[in-house]
C-alpha cells in the first residue's frame, strides 16, 4: 500500500484484531462481516486500490469516472450492497504480461468494485492470519520484504546450511485446491458471509480475448475449483495461507530438526537449507508433502545445489563462492544475478535512447531525472540490486546519462562541472556503463571518468 497512512479507526480495528488472535490461537472468529462495510474500512481500501493505479474491469469504470460521480456515493452504494447482501462479484479480466524467460504470465484484473470490497475483506481478515503466519514467509507481509528473505538465506548458507533445495512450483497460484484452501480459513474464520464471499471471488468467472478479439468467458477455476486469480488484492493473503500448510507439515513432523532443513519463502519461491548433506533427502520429502497438498513441483527448474562448488538464484540475488580481492580466500557470497542486472540495464537503455530526447547534464529536467532514479530505486527495491538510493537527486546521472549518449554517437565526452564530480558516485556510473557494453569500449572515456573521480575526491580533502 506503499506510504498511505491507514486511518486510526482501522489502526484500532486491526490492532484488536491482531491481539485477540495473538492471545487465543484456537479463537475462531464469527462477527466480522459488518466490519467488511464500514465506511472508514471502505474508504480505506477505495484509497490503497486507488494509489495501487490498477486499470479498469470489465465494466471499464475507471476512478477518474467514480471521482466524477461522486467518491463518498459511489462508496456509500457499495456499502449498501454489501450491507442487503446483493452484492454479486463480476468476471475478472485477464491480460497477459511478459515474463523475463520470454513466456507469459496471466494477471486478474478484477473491477474497481470487486477490488475494493476485496481490499477491504483483506484489512480485517490479514491482521487475525498474521498472527499464525510462521517465520519463514516474507512474502506480502508488514515490515518484511523480499530481501529480508535474501539476507536470511544469506545469514543460512554462511553458516554452515550449505546443502541447498532451490525449489519451483508448478503454477502455484493457479493450482491451490479451494476446498483445502477454505479449510485453512474456516480454521479461523467462521462468518458465514465471510466465507461466502471469499467463495464468489474464487469462483469468478475469467473474461479474456481470443486471437480474432472477441470476448469470452471461462469458468476454469470454478470447474476445476482450483486456483486464485493473480493479481486481485485477496490473492496475497490467501497463497500465504495455504503455503502455511506445507511450512507447518514441515516442522510438526520433525523434518525441519531431523535433516537440519530450514526453509525460507517468498510467494511461489522456496528454498530449502540443509546443514548436512541431506539435501536429497528433503528434496524427495517435499515433493511427497506438496503432492498430499495438491501442488505440482516443477521438475525442471528443482534442483539440489552443494555450495561452494555450485551456484542458485533466489529472488534476484546469485549465491556461490568469491574469492577475496587480496588474500584470493575463498567465501560464500550473495550478489545480484546476472538475470536482475540484464533487466535492470535493458531499463537503463530504453530510458537513455535516442527516442527519449535528453537534455543537457546541466540542463536536464527534474521530471527525467526523477524517472531515471524511480527506474533504479524500483530496480534496487524488487530485484535487488545495489544501485544507491535517491539516486535522482545526484547530480552524477544526468552526467553519466550524457557520457552514455555520447558513446552512442560517438562524440567526445564533455566536462562535467565541478559540482557533478565533487558529488560523483561511482555505482550510478558504472550501472550506467554496464547498458552499454554493446558499443567498442573507448579507453580515453574510462581513463577520462577515472582523472574526474580522483579529482574530486582530492578536491574534498
Amino acid at each position: 500500500m506503499g506510504n498511505l497512512a491507514t486511518p486510526e479507526s482501522v489502526q484500532r480495528l486491526q490492532t484488536a484484531l491482531h491481539a485477540k488472535a495473538k492471545d487465543e490461537p484456537g479463537f475462531r472468529f464469527f462477527a466480522l462481516y459488518d466490519k467488511t462495510y464500514r465506511l472508514d474500512v471502505l474508504t480505506h481500501a477505495y484509497d490503497c486500490c486507488r494509489a495501487n493505479k490498477g486499470a479498469a474491469g470489465v465494466d471499464g469504470i475507471t476512478f477518474e469516472a467514480v471521482e466524477s460521480y461522486g467518491r463518498e456515493r459511489w462508496i456509500g452504494e457499495l456499502a449498501q450492497q454489501l450491507r442487503e447482501e446483493s452484492y454479486r462479484p463480476e468476471a475478472v479480466r485477464r491480460v497477459f504480461i511478459p515474463k523475463p524467460n520470454g513466456k507469459q504470465r496471466p494477471l486478474g484484473i478484477p473491477r474497481l468494485a470487486d477490488r475494493v470490497c476485496q481490499m477491504a475483506t483483506m484489512l480485517v481478515l490479514e491482521p487475525i492470519f498474521e498472527a499464525d503466519m510462521p517465520s519463514e514467509q516474507y512474502a506480502y507481509r508488514q515490515n518484511r520484504d523480499a530481501q529480508d528473505a535474501v539476507r536470511r538465506v544469506h545469514w543460512l548458507v554462511t553458516g554452515g546450511h550449505r546443502n541447498v533445495v532451490d525449489a519451483d512450483l508448478a503454477g502455484y497460484f493457479d493450482t491451490i485446491p479451494h476446498v483445502e484452501l477454505m479449510k485453512s480459513v474456516a480454521r479461523r474464520i467462521v462468518n458465514k458471509r465471510v466465507l461466502r464471499l471469499l467463495r464468489m471471488w474464487l469462483n469468478a468467472p475469467v473474461e479474456e480475448r481470443d486471437e480474432r478479439g472477441h470476448k469470452k468467458r471461462t469458468t476454469i477455476n470454478r470447474d476445476s475449483k482450483r486456483g486464485i486469480p493473480q493479481g486481485s488484492p485477496i490473492s496475497p493473503l490467501l497463497s500465504n495461507l495455504y503455503m502455511r500448510r506445507f511450512i507447518l507439515g514441515w516442522k510438526r513432523t520433525g523434518v525441519e530438526q531431523r535433516l537440519g532443513a530450514q526453509i525460507v519463502n517468498y510467494a511461489d519461491d522456496l528454498v530449502i537449507c540443509c546443514k548436512g548433506n541431506d539435501a536429497a533427502k528433503a528434496l524427495e520429502t517435499m515433493r511427497k508433502m506438496m503432492g498430499q497438498l495438491k501442488l505440482t513441483v516443477n521438475e525442471e527448474k528443482t534442483r539440489t545445489c552443494h555450495l561452494p562448488e555450485e551456484e542458485f538464484d533466489f529472488l534476484g540475488y546469485t549465491f556461490g563462492q568469491r574469492y577475496a580481492a587480496k588474500t584470493r580466500r575463498p567465501y560464500v557470497a550473495t550478489w545480484p544475478s546476472r538475470k536482475s542486472i540484464r533487466r535492470m540495464t535493458e531499463g537503463v537503455r530504453i530510458q537513455t535512447g535516442r527516442n527519449m530526447e535528453w537534455m543537457d547534464s546541466g540542463e536536464m529536467s527534474e521530471p527525467k531525472a526523477r524517472r531515471m532514479g524511480q527506474l533504479l530505486q524500483a530496480r534496487t527495491r524488487h530485484e535487488s540490486l545495489p544501485v544507491p538510493g535517491q539516486i535522482h537527486h545526484c547530480p552524477a546521472t544526468p552526467v553519466a546519462v550524457q557520457e552514455a549518449q555520447a558513446e552512442r554517437r560517438g562524440d567526445s565526452i564533455a566536462t562535467p562541472t565541478s559540482t557533478s564530480i565533487n558529488r560523483w558516485d561511482s555505482s550510478a556510473y558504472r550501472y550506467f556503463r554496464r547498458a552499454f557494453r554493446g558499443r567498442k569500449h573507448d579507453v580515453r572515456s574510462e581513463s577520462r571518468m577515472r582523472e574526474m573521480r580522483m579529482s574530486g575526491s582530492m578536491s574534498g580533502m
